[in-house]
């Protein structure tokens, strides 16, 4: 490039710019977060401009503000920082505006023949005397006033856009309040903008409270302390919690809101008067459930009730079957497998648990050619797409998500929706058994989802290890249902023979009865490196992951997974994530970035997807860009690597297991997390070639023996320990997990 080329892009550069004119072309606009890429027409020609528009359509006059950028790929552009819309000016304007498509159905030949009736006037009869449009020759009456609708609509969107604006409310935010209650919206925030947070998805308690302080309402209003009690409880859900008992729920309230316990009180019985929330007197006191989780598990219990069939099956007959089936396959059974193999054909409901080596996947085959045998239909699922995948390689039959069983569509998490899924009583699953792996992951919400697909005949049988971690949503499943001791239970406790080889299998077992582990390091597949300083521990940690493991366990240093107990702190998981990353994908000029939230992205990164998002939607695609298949949902928990960062249309491509790739624009980046690092509670229902576990001390509550036990079983070939031995220890012996206030097991026995 020349000098003089390099001084003109400068001169540019260096100034703001002040530009008027029609927008011609819309060539990108984001719908979430507003950003817009199109071409102006002005005096001097055709400009590109780029920037974040509350609304916008072809043929607007605007006024913008902005910088002259140069662009690598697509040359000089105006990076708007401020803009205004204009009435249009002039006749010609006033018909470009009117025939661009801006109103439906008006095209530009309509548009020429009403401004040539009304010329300057045409705004005003419009807004004022819309019935006069029926004057112009091919628009009817009933035309005329969906014209002065739309016109009038365009108006009030922009005008309570930009009233919203004024309360901190982003575009993408204010586009779904105005879409929901449309000129009520003044009214709203004016009385009540709490209840933003119940009807809106996107806003919670603390967005509704800003809104709020803003607009000046009082720290101990009714709405306030209302809206503050249901939040506290929705916010329990994450800790797994179905229910609150009264005086935490209290307590936690008056924190949340810094107004006294007295203020309080009463208002739970409002809200219980409104049916808003259940109040239930049970052991460790009076229980307040919100009403969707109360009727939500209430439902679970009934539906399991009645699925918990049971069939007359002759012990004989199925004996006999179960010894022709050994001796076709070659499975050999021993006497817990062949009882869970005859419990699946005589009940309505089975539950088979065991920890790891004890044949779980051996009885699942064994069952799967039984009913296969008797001519039954099956259908096979676990909660994660990884897990799903393990269930398809060890069994030889497809398994999918339970999400994709479902037929997921929309959002199951929202309350206000019917349905998420397709498959529901209405349209039940059509098979004879359902075989759930991993069960322990399987939350509430999800299994009330499930169960109302489910036809009473049909088999459930339900395969899980009740010492995992608990699943991440709220609920406690499946230990509620062992727990209610109401339904046919198999516990597989004998470790297999090719399984005992295995220390990772053996110390397992060992750690989960409360033994200790030998730390000599005389093991093929279980190592424990001892270090006491954080950074030694990092430096080792990396040694392992890029020179040692890849070879020893034949796997890349991206499937070698670590994990970790916590998310802060020296050995915390964002600690970790952004020294590996350093490391494992450092900057290049070559690859493209992106600054999010404090953090880096960068084409190569190992990622995970951190909440459920159903409305994603990824595509697989050939190498020469034919698609095969596409579909709708990415999960919590599920990894990809970033393929592909691009600035101008502002989207970061991932490509997740099965080769199905995502495109995330920049305002979805906070679903996204690094994940060379992982904690050990977002690794449920995964397995790795190989994990490496940095471990130092960290809260007791945390720090116990079932999350140590989750770890250890996700490793497929070796785990590697690196850190405190006394620690290791100390967590074997701390039996102390935090129990959540679940009550299936309650709800359950009510209906014997």
């Amino acid at each position: 490039m020349k000098r003089d080329s390099l001084s003109f892009i400068a001169k540019w550069e260096r100034f703001m710019a002040e530009v008027k004119g029609y927008v011609e072309h819309i060539v990108f606009r984001n719908e979430e977060n507003g950003y817009t890429v199109f071409n102006l027409e002005n005096e001097d020609g055709e400009l590109t401009c780029v920037g974040t528009f509350h609304y916008i359509a072809e043929g607007e006059l605007i006024e913008a503000q902005g910088e002259y950028t140069m662009h690598n790929v697509y040359g000089m552009q105006l990076k708007v920082s401020s803009y205004e819309i204009k009435a249009p000016e002039d006749l010609l304007s006033i018909e470009k505006y009117l025939g661009s498509g801006a109103i439906k159905g008006l095209g530009a030949s309509l548009a020429g023949r009403i401004v040539k009736k009304f010329r300057e006037d045409t705004f005003r009869i419009i807004e004022e005397e819309p019935e006069r449009l029926a004057e112009v020759k091919g628009i009817s009456e009933r035309k005329a006033r969906e014209i002065a609708v739309q016109v009038e609509e365009k108006k009030d969107m922009r005008q309570a856009m930009i009233y919203l604006q004024k309360y901190g409310i982003a575009t993408t935010l204010a586009a779904k309040i105005y879409q929901y209650y449309g000129q009520k919206i003044y009214r709203v925030l004016e009385e009540n903008p709490y209840q933003m947070a119940d009807h809106i998805q996107g806003i919670g308690f603390k967005t509704a409270d800003e809104i709020a302080t803003r607009i000046g309402l009082h720290s101990a209003s009714d709405f306030r302390i209302r809206s503050g009690l249901l939040y506290t409880l929705q916010q329990s859900m994450s800790e797994g919690h179905v229910y609150l008992v009264k005086e935490k729920l209290l307590q936690r309230t008056a924190q949340l809101l810094e107004i006294e316990l007295c203020d309080i009180e009463k208002y739970i019985m409002d809200l219980a008067m409104e049916k808003k929330v259940i109040l239930k007197e049970g052991e460790d006191g009076l229980r307040v459930y919100t009403s969707h989780f109360y009727y939500m598990e209430l439902n679970t219990a009934k539906m399991l009730h009645d699925l918990n069939l049971h069939y007359d099956e002759a012990d004989i007959v199925i004996e006999r079957r179960i010894s022709q089936i050994e001796k076709n396959t070659g499975f050999v059974l021993d006497e817990m497998q062949k009882r869970a193999v005859m419990s699946a054909m005589k009940n309505g409901i089975l539950i088979l648990t065991g920890g790891p080596g004890t044949g779980k996947t051996t009885t699942i085959n064994a069952m799967i050619h039984y009913f296969q045998s008797e001519g039954m239909e099956l259908l096979l699922a676990a909660p994660t797409g990884r897990a799903a995948k393990r269930m398809t390689e060890a069994t030889g039959y497809e398994a999918q998500t339970i999400h994709r069983l479902l037929e997921v569509s929309g959002n199951p998490e929202d309350e206000n929706a019917k349905s998420g899924f397709l498959r529901n009583e209405e349209n039940p699953l059509e098979t004879d058994v359902i075989i759930i792996d991993e069960m322990s992951m399987v939350d509430l919400p999800l299994m009330h989802a499930l169960l109302r697909a489910v036809l009473p005949g049909t088999r459930l049988v339900l395969v899980g290890d009740g010492n995992q971690l608990p699943s991440v949503g709220p609920g406690s499943v499946l230990k509620d249902m062992i727990q209610s001791e109401c339904f046919p239970t198999v516990r597989l406790t004998k470790i297999f023979r090719q399984a005992q080889e295995s220390d990772i299998v053996v110390n397992a077992h060992k750690i989960q009865r409360g033994e200790p582990v030998v730390l000599d390091n005389q093991s093929r597949d279980f190592f424990f490196l001892k270090r006491q300083d954080p950074n030694v521990i990092i430096s080792v940690v990396l040694t392992l992951i890029q020179k040692k493991m890849p070879k020893y366990v034949d796997a890349k240093p991206y499937d070698i997974q670590v994990l970790t107990p916590m998310r802060k702190g020296l050995l915390g998981v964002e600690r970790l994530n952004t020294i590996l990353q350093q490391y494992m994908n450092p900057p290049d000029k070559k690859k493209a970035e992106k600054e999010y939230g404090g953090r880096i992205f960068r084409v190569g990164d190992k990622i995970m997807q951190i909440k459920n998002n159903y409305q994603l939607e990824w595509e697989i695609a050939t190498k020469y860009g034919l698609v095969v298949d596409k579909g709708m949902g990415i999960f919590n928990g599920d990894m990809g690597i970033i393929t592909e960062i691009n600035s101008y249309t502002e989207t970061l491509e991932v490509e997740f297991d099965e080769k199905r790739k995502v495109k995330y624009s920049y305002d979805q980046l906070d679903e996204l997390e690094h994940a060379y690092a992982i904690t050990i509670h977002k690794s449920q229902g995964s397995e790795y070639p190989a994990v490496v576990i940095p471990l130092l001390t960290g809260p007791r509550q945390l720090f116990h023996r079932n999350l140590l036990y989750t770890a250890i079983t996700r490793a497929k070939k070796c785990v590697t320990i690196v850190g405190s031995d006394v620690t290791f220890q100390q967590m074997i012996e701390n039996t102390n997990e935090q129990n959540r206030n679940t009550s299936l097991d309650e709800r359950i026995r009510e209906f014997i």
